[in-house]
């Protein structure tokens, strides 16, 4: 622990420095406000307000009126969002020390996903406005897809599909990349769990207490990781508030399943305490028993969790600061294997502990506009019992991480940018799996910058990382050869371009380079793992894994139609995996060797999504996402596994997919079905299984409504209406058992 020290001190110094010698040198600004429907000018409840380049959030009240008391001057994007009208997007120009007094119109709208952009003045439109690098999923949208799992409920994106082995543990794969490719935050903090390392380990979020989820490519990624070339995903809770609310506000859900006869709900409330204080108090749990398939009932499929949180923050002029503590508890299980391995299936218990401090400092410096400083620290428990009373692997990791980050004003041709630190300690054990026990100890500085020359838009990062693995115990195995500590160092960077061609028209490339340092999972396991069905063998002589993306992308957004497309191409140099080899363990004969390697590979594919306004209230859209992949193989390999030629396909890649849906709103009632078809797999890796072409069909309503001052809103949502029998190709159970079948999903929310 004596690493985090300096850390420490640096993050102290940040936190106890005297407000009022911040505020000496401050120039923020109070916004009050109203908003009201363009139509009737009556005031307009439950608006969610968004600063895009500053951590700032409000909710109108019952009267229609916002406050956000401690804005800093400057440019930005206001992003308004309620259900029943169109989203906005405006710039503000917030240069002046006098409160300022706005008010807003929305324009009520029957559809979702519509959205107007009001511009201040040309060319000034800031924020994460690249269709390429940001996608938001709110609203309307988020009750519409929402599922039992953060994977589930993204499941509809364009390139996104889901690794799955039953009910609970699934995680989201963006264009044929998971795992670690693929960093999944909460409230921008990394979840310290372990869902990124097995099939088998469960996301420790609950997508029901989510405000809204955002994907973010290119630049805005390399300040959250240098590997995340797949890409990463926030979820959005606003745990720790960061302005001021004259009264109470929050949001109760009540959702059940019948699949599995779940049930699910959840409470959140953010109330004033004081003149300067906001308290957060968040609440959840869910329930589901085994899922049910066309074949029928699948054993040990069942989830209980809870999600909860409270928090305190302390808003003054000068920004605020907050400390939030979260629990997640869950217990669920993995289909039995009747072939071997765990004929009765495992059960799996995990607790996820997390203390986090959270402040943000506003300036009127030369340089700096705001600072923020992060500091955080997550307990993590995961036992799964292969008997009721036999635990098989155990893992405990305790880890701290700080981040401080400063947005700045224009350097150069920049015109705005961030720059920051990042540090983490892990302390990380694994028991009967070789008795995994290792510390590991990294580091990260970043560098994200925008410009903007005429209709051309720039952005630019860099991040230089350092990571530390150091088992506990150095030795010498027969099995993996020398156990030893390994330092990794490497640059990531990218680049994004887009033109703005008119009319609503953008296009432009991006360019990615990351670099990713092996796992302590893949540098040193040893052992069965039960849960999926592997005897793991680790490789301590692993290289860091580098991979080189590119992307070409094309959008449009009207009045009536919004298109995007992309092609991209992903290249590694050292792509890390665990490989089947086809041999049995020879400890435990049930159980097939998979040996971490890192090979040469390429993924190219495209995707792509429209929606087209018919009439006021009638719309259709439809989304489709294709990715190839490959990996080099040597003569040796090619002999033994008849490969032909140099290349062979990598295992757990999604097939090509499409679907096509219809959305009918008239009024506060929405009706909808789509279909989805997903292609057959042919292209398969070593000792993988073909999956079958299928189609599915879903239908979808929701009703808003007003009732005592307090808005209503009700998703109902059939799934596969036609009870079809079909296979995910990147569920690690597809040998042995089918998706879901008919399902019946409801959601009552209410906002007060």
């Amino acid at each position: 622990m004596r690493h985090l020290f300096p850390v420490t001190i640096m993050l102290l110094a940040v936190l106890l420095l005297p407000p009022a010698v911040l505020a000496s040198a401050l120039k923020v600004v109070s916004l009050n406000g109203r908003i009201l429907d363009a139509e009737t000018g009556e005031p307009v409840a439950y608006v969610y307000l968004h600063f895009e380049e500053i951590n700032r959030t409000a909710t109108s009240d019952r009267e229609g009126r916002f406050q956000i008391s401690n804005l800093p001057q400057g440019s930005y994007t206001l992003y308004l969002h309620r259900i029943g009208y169109t989203d906005q997007k405006r710039t503000l120009d917030v240069d002046s020390e006098e409160p300022a007094k706005l008010e807003f119109t929305m324009q009520p709208s029957a559809l979702s996903g519509q959205a107007i952009e009001i511009i201040g003045r040309p060319g000034e439109l800031r924020g994460s406005h690249l269709e390429d690098a940001s996608i938001t999923v709110i609203g309307m949208e988020l009750r519409k897809n929402l599922g039992s799992t953060l994977s589930e409920t993204l499941s509809n994106q364009p390139g996104f599909a889901q690794r799955a082995m039953g009910a609970a543990p699934s995680r989201p794969v963006i264009r044929g990349l998971g795992d670690s490719r693929v960093l999944i935050l909460q409230d921008g903090e990394r979840t310290g769990d372990f869902s990124f390392t097995s099939a088998d380990h469960a996301v420790t979020i609950d997508p029901i207490t989510a405000n809204e989820i955002e994907i973010a490519r290119g630049p805005a990624a390399l300040a959250y990781g240098s590997n995340a070339i797949g890409g990463v995903i926030n979820v959005v809770r606003d745990q720790i508030p960061t302005s001021r609310r004259s009264s109470p506000t929050g949001v109760a859900s009540l959702m059940g399943s019948s699949v599995n006869n779940g049930v699910t709900g959840s409470g959140n409330v953010k109330m004033p305490v004081g003149s300067d204080m906001m308290l957060t108090l968040d609440l959840n749990g869910r329930f589901g028993e085994d899922y049910r398939t066309p074949n029928g009932r699948i054993d040990n499929t069942f989830i209980r969790s809870t999600n909860s949180a409270a928090a305190l923050s302390y808003i003054r002029p000068w920004g605020y600061t907050g400390m939030a503590l979260t629990s997640y508890l869950s217990r669920y299980g993995i289909p039995p294997d009747p072939e071997g391995g765990h004929p009765d299936g495992v059960d799996i218990e995990m607790a996820r502990l997390q203390a986090e401090s959270r402040s943000e400092f506003v300036y009127d410096g030369r340089f700096f506009e705001s600072v923020e400083a992060r500091l955080s620290y997550r307990y993590y428990h995961h036992k799964e019992f292969e008997a009721p009373e036999i635990i098989g692997t155990e893992y405990t990791a305790h880890t701290t991480n700080a981040t401080v980050t400063g947005r700045h004003k224009g350097v150069g041709f920049f015109e705005e940018g961030t720059i920051g630190v990042w540090g983490e300690f892990q302390d990380y054990l694994v028991l009967d799996r070789g008795t995994l026990d290792a510390t590991g100890l990294s580091g990260a500085a970043f560098a994200i910058q925008s410009a903007r020359f005429g209709p051309w838009k720039v952005d630019a990062g860099l991040r230089l990382d350092v990571h530390h693995a150091r088992p506990k115990r150095e030795r010498t195995s027969i099995v993996i050869g020398e156990i030893r500590r390994r330092t990794f160092t490497g640059l990531a960077s990218s680049a994004s371009v887009s033109y703005d061609m008119g009319r609503g028209w953008q296009a432009g490339t991006s360019l990615m380079h990351s670099f990713r340092a092996p796992t302590m999972d893949e540098l040193y396991s040893l052992g069965p793992h039960l849960a999926v069905y592997s005897f793991e063998i680790g490789n301590p002589q692993l290289n860091p894994e580098r991979g080189f993306g590119t992307e070409l992308f094309l959008s449009h957004r009207g009045n009536r139609t919004r298109l995007k497309g992309s092609l991209y191409r992903n290249a590694f140099s050292n792509y890390i995996y665990p490989r089947n080899t086809g041999r049995p363990s020879i400890t435990d004969p049930t159980l097939m060797e998979y040996r971490f390697e890192g090979v040469e590979a390429l993924m190219y594919g495209f995707e792509g999504s429209a929606e087209l306004r018919l009439r006021r209230n009638i719309s259709l859209d439809g989304m489709v996402s294709y990715t190839y992949g490959r990996r080099s193989v040597d003569d040796d390999e090619a002999e033994i596994t008849g490969f032909d030629g140099d290349t062979a396909p990598l295992p757990m890649i999604p097939p090509l997919a499409f679907s096509l849906g219809a959305t009918w709103a008239p009024g506060s009632l929405s009706l909808g079905s789509r279909v989805h078809h997903g292609s057959a797999q042919e292209r398969l890796g070593e000792f993988e299984t073909r999956t079958g072409a299928y189609t599915v069909v879903d239908l979808h309503a929701q009703y808003r409504f007003t009732h005592a001052g307090l808005l209503h809103t009700i998703s109902l949502r059939l799934d596969n209406l036609l009870d079809e029998e079909y296979y995910n190709h990147l569920s690690r159970i597809k040998e042995l058992f089918p998706e879901p079948g008919r399902n019946i999903n409801l959601l009552y929310r209410v906002y007060f």
